[in-house]
């Protein structure tokens, strides 16, 4: 089972992502993990990226789906596997079904997970973090036990600057422009599915599994 991840930032797409892979046993793959990985392991491919990067550009989509499709050759992948934060635009979603279609392969579902603009501002708004050991919290739904203080290690509690509304505001911009169209790109593909990412975690997860089966 072959699946893609969309939503926008703090719609929670990567806590479905990690839920799925978790039940049905498949990878899941996170653009940022295989960039770690390759630039860890010296790769080529790694290489490349980190100049990049190193230089503040945009990896190039060849390199990108590179490093992916050496990714999802690995073992692991045999039974499928769930991708997070891949395709972001049209052109990357086009070369991945290229190159798919070139190994005999096609995604089987774009799970879309839907929530309003303002939900995630609110969201993610509320988000606060703990600096010193990465624990994360949120003041309405995860609230830490004493206000403002990380129950994992006593240290104050930040909001960080992307999860500030207007930095969410302007990545709100920035995915209905490049990337919203993949919507449509899948729904046209026939293997689009949305289910409605403002319920509770655990019941948009059974939603999902509604679809892929239990």
């Amino acid at each position: 089972m072959k699946i893609i991840m969309l939503g926008a930032p703090g719609a929670g797409k990567g806590t479905q992502a990690k839920k799925i892979a978790e039940k049905y046993g498949i990878p899941h793959i996170s653009t940022g993990d295989i960039f770690r990985a390759n630039i860890k392991g010296g790769t080529e491919l790694g290489m490349k990226a980190k100049a990049y990067m190193d230089q503040g550009q945009l990896v190039p989509d060849d390199v990108t789906i590179g490093m992916l499709l050496d990714r999802i050759s690995e073992a692991d992948c045999e039974k499928g596997y769930v991708l997070d934060g891949f395709p972001r635009t049209i052109p990357q979603a086009e070369s991945l079904t290229n190159a798919l279609n070139e190994r005999g392969e096609k995604m089987d579902y774009a799970v879309n997970v839907d929530v309003p603009d303002e939900a995630i501002v609110t969201r993610m708004s509320g988000r606060r973090a703990c600096l010193a050991c990465g624990a994360t919290y949120h003041i309405v739904f995860n609230a830490p036990k004493t206000e403002g203080v990380c129950d994992t290690c006593g240290e104050k509690l930040v909001l960080r600057d992307d999860d500030k509304p207007e930095t969410v505001q302007k990545r709100l911009t920035v995915y209905h422009d490049q990337t919203q169209p993949l919507i449509d790109y899948y729904q046209q593909a026939g293997i689009l599915v949305t289910v409605d990412g403002t319920k509770d975690l655990n019941e948009v997860f059974k939603d999902i599994t509604v679809v892929l089966g239990e």
